[in-house]
C-alpha cells in the first residue's frame, strides 16, 4: 500500500478529532488530554505531531522538553512520550514517520532523547521499533511510575514498568 503520510504539528481542531478516533477503537482518551497538550505547546514545554494519511488521523506523539523521569531531566534530555498509531494504521509505516521528525525535531537542539517502553507484550512493536531506530537501555533498570526496581521488590505488572532508552542524534 503505497499511500501519502504527513506529519505536522497539532491544532485546535485535533482535540474533538483524536479523542473520536481513539474512541472508535475503544479507547478512552478524553478531549481535556489534547486540550492541556495544546496549552503545553504554546507554552512550548511540549511539541505534538500528528500523523495523517491523507487527510484522515493516523497517530501523534509528543516530545516533552522537560521530561518528568528524574534521570532525564537531571541530563537535560528531552523525551518522546504519548507515542500512539491507531490500530487500523499499523504496519503501514507511520510510527517510523512520527520517530523520524520527531529525532529531526529534537536534533535541531539536543544531542541525545530520552523514551520509555511498557514491558508487557503490548509494547513488544515499540520496544523492536526502539532497539532498530538506535535506542539502547540507559542502565539503569526498570522503574514502575518512576521508581527504580530491585532485586526482591513485588510488583503489579501495568503500564507504570517502564525500561528507559536513549540514542544519541548527533
Amino acid at each position: 500500500m503505497n499511500e501519502e503520510i504527513s506529519i505536522r504539528r497539532m491544532t485546535a481542531d485535533d482535540c474533538e478529532k483524536i479523542p473520536e478516533a481513539f474512541a472508535a477503537q475503544n479507547w478512552n482518551k478524553p478531549p481535556v488530554q489534547y486540550q492541556k497538550y495544546l496549552s503545553e505547546q504554546t507554552t512550548g514545554a511540549r511539541e505534538v505531531l500528528i500523523a495523517e494519511t491523507g487527510s484522515e488521523f493516523a497517530g501523534y506523539l509528543t516530545i516533552v522538553r522537560q521530561s518528568d523521569f528524574l534521570p532525564f531531566r537531571e541530563k537535560d534530555l528531552p523525551e518522546i512520550v504519548d507515542f500512539n498509531v491507531l490500530i487500523k494504521f499499523r504496519n503501514r509505516g507511520i510510527g517510523a514517520k512520527l520517530m523520524e521528525a520527531a529525532e529531526n525535531l529534537i536534533a535541531e537542539n539536543y544531542q541525545t532523547v530520552g523514551i520509555r517502553v511498557g514491558l508487557t507484550r503490548d509494547y513488544g512493536a515499540a520496544q523492536r521499533m526502539y532497539v532498530k531506530r538506535g535506542y539502547v537501555p540507559d542502565g539503569l533498570g526498570i522503574s514502575q511510575a518512576g521508581n527504580f526496581l530491585r532485586y526482591g521488590d513485588k510488583i503489579t505488572v501495568d503500564d507504570s514498568l517502564n525500561l528507559h532508552f536513549i540514542k544519541e542524534l548527533a
